[in-house]
């Protein structure tokens, strides 16, 4: 059973941590009004080259960005060029309109492109700045600065720049006077509605983190860092790391999960509770996750980790006695040594999860 969990564990860790590539140092690029990163990725494009471009924000590389991605690949690999993603830091919500709980830090979403079949990413640091300019301008300006496009991908309903009028009715017109096409490709479609990071964060509102997963094509990831708790998880005998997760991180609604915590390169099978235990708080804290972490022993305090949401295992509820709440405790931890085992697993370098030494 042991050995079942374990290899469980090793392919659920893969999915969640595993599938995203080292960045280089990225090159700095800048124009009038507009500054950018880029990295070319394996020597086939760098900026300035014809290329496809396939253009979002991609929070949560989720299982619509992956079919945009494959679409515009399959079209750059037709045309003999590569294909090169433009993204955004911070997200467009920052800066415009009503910021957005993320699912993924502008980083990540980087290292999942790169992921990708993608031959370069670019980047545009997202200012008020950049913000103001109308959609035939960023193209002409910040698109043109980095790059020579042959075609630019965009998912169905994708709008760009000031205000977001570059409908893709409009920018499709852009890119004709500018020689080139614009595509909209079709939103994949998960159970009857389309895949998107408003949907996937509704569902994490909800506590689904099994259909959250379903359109991730992973486990969601919450980053935080463990900090002091009040100690009644080691009064009851179940030492917890208790952890702040980053602000403005898109986070499960209260309850037990059965979860994966990365420390480094360790992967630990874990029981979670999102939210403050309302035995002990009637508030209802969002940002905050106790995690007990199977096998584990030693001092995680200040440590920054990342919480793989698996499945749930209860609904959170005020206990009328310690007996009660440890009976509860226990049951959910058995549930998670069942599912997972008890000892981690290690990610390679390259990814790849293999049995950690402990």
């Amino acid at each position: 059973m042991a050995e079942t969990g374990t290899a469980r564990l090793q392919e659920l860790a893969e999915g969640a941590f595993g599938g995203r590539r080292r960045l280089p140092g990225p090159l700095a690029l800048d124009g009038d009004g507009w500054q950018a990163d880029a990295w070319p990725l394996d020597g086939r494009w760098r900026p300035g080259d014809r290329c496809d471009v396939v253009l979002g924000a991609f929070d949560g590389v989720h299982g619509g960005h992956r079919a945009l991605l494959a679409a515009a690949r399959a079209r750059a690999s037709a045309l003999g060029v590569p294909l090169v993603a433009m993204t955004f830091d911070p997200d467009p919500s920052a800066v415009v309109g009503r910021p957005q709980e993320s699912l993924l830090p502008c980083e990540d979403r980087r290292r999942w492109l790169a992921a990708a079949p993608v031959d370069g990413i670019v980047s545009f640091r997202f200012t008020p700045e950049l913000a103001d300019l109308d959609h035939r301008s960023f193209l002409v300006g910040p698109v043109a600065g980095v790059a020579a496009p042959v075609e630019v991908h965009v998912g169905e309903g994708f709008r760009l720049g000031r205000g977001g009028a570059g409908t893709v009715e409009r920018l499709q017109e852009d890119g004709a006077a500018l020689g080139y096409r614009v595509v909209a490709e079709p939103l994949a479609v998960v159970g009857g509605a389309p895949v998107s990071a408003t949907r996937v964060r509704s569902l994490l509102d909800e506590g689904d983190v099994l259909q959250a997963s379903a359109l991730l094509g992973r486990p969601p990831v919450v980053r935080g860092t463990v900090v002091h708790g009040r100690g009644e998880g080691a009064g009851l005998g179940f030492p917890t790391a208790n952890i702040e997760v980053t602000p403005g991180s898109a986070c499960p609604r209260s309850g037990v999960y059965a979860g994966i915590v990365r420390v480094g390169r360790d992967a630990w099978p874990a029981a979670v509770n999102a939210g403050k235990p309302p035995t002990f708080t009637d508030e209802e804290e969002r940002g905050f996750l106790e995690a007990m972490l199977l096998g584990f022993s030693g001092d995680l305090y200040g440590r920054d980790v990342e919480v793989a949401l698996l499945e749930p295992l209860r609904a959170s509820r005020p206990f009328t006695s310690v007996e009660g709440l440890q009976r509860a405790v226990e049951g959910n931890i058995e549930q998670v040594r069942s599912l997972l085992g008890d000892r981690p697993v290690r990610l390679r370098e390259d990814g790849a999860a293999s049995p950690a030494v402990c």
